[in-house]
């Protein structure tokens, strides 16, 4: 009798242990808790904003210091105007070291799929599933609560000394919808606009050319 309750009390355990654990997938992906994001402060200029201390990629992805070697890593506004829409959002596996200007994750939408880089090197220790059931959060909502995921970076102080952080990132946003502008003028006349983030879905208003020579531009892949 006494071997049977050890039994029964062991199954118990392990099934609140299964039930309490966190959800362990999403589209195939294992993922961990995480916590909320603070809103970032935005500085405005020239029709966009830009969050105060984030630092930017110049593949259009940010990262934020959360302390203790943590880094919250997203796509910039200007990357998600260009998407428009997203149908699917692959990121990189849990625990897997990702490096600084390799690839992070894989925006897909209407089959045609796009790498995008990481702003940081670490391992990835949590992603953020609202993100994977819902990629349109990267549009909607960049800075806050669109993120992708944390990265673990024992080396963020050298790392960021390679992004776009403070001043610079006004300037180079600046030089980045100057430089699109340009591009639309010559490959897509009709689509040219002045001022302001690039037509939203604008990498899928173009022909396939012009797509690729926006990604290679823009996201650096």
């Amino acid at each position: 009798m006494s071997i049977l309750f050890v039994l029964l009390t062991f199954l118990l355990i392990l099934t609140v242990m299964y039930f309490r654990r966190p959800q362990d997938a999403v589209n195939g992906l294992q993922v961990a808790p995480v916590k909320r994001i603070h809103s970032p402060v935005m500085l405005k200029k020239a029709g966009f904003e830009v969050p105060e201390g984030y630092c930017f990629h110049p593949g259009h992805t940010w990262v934020i210091d959360e302390g203790r070697q943590n880094a919250r890593v997203g796509i910039d506004a200007f990357a998600g105007n260009l998407f428009g829409k997203i149908d699917s959002i692959e990121l990189s596996d849990l625990n897997r070291w990702v490096r600084q200007g390799q690839k992070l994750c894989t925006v897909t939408r209407e089959g045609q799929s796009t790498d995008l880089l990481s702003p940081i090197e670490g391992v990835l220790t949590s992603v953020n599933h609202e993100v994977l059931k819902n990629p349109n959060l990267v549009i909607d909502d960049p800075y806050k609560n669109g993120w992708l995921c944390v990265i673990k970076a024992p080396e963020m102080a050298t790392n960021v000394k390679n992004l776009l952080q403070g001043p610079l990132v006004l300037s180079w946003m600046q030089n980045s919808l100057a430089r699109i502008g340009a591009m639309v003028q010559q490959l897509t006349p009709a689509l040219a606009q002045d001022g302001g983030l690039p037509i939203k879905g604008l990498l899928f208003q173009v022909d396939e050319g012009a797509r690729e020579q926006l990604v290679r531009e823009f996201f650096l892949t």
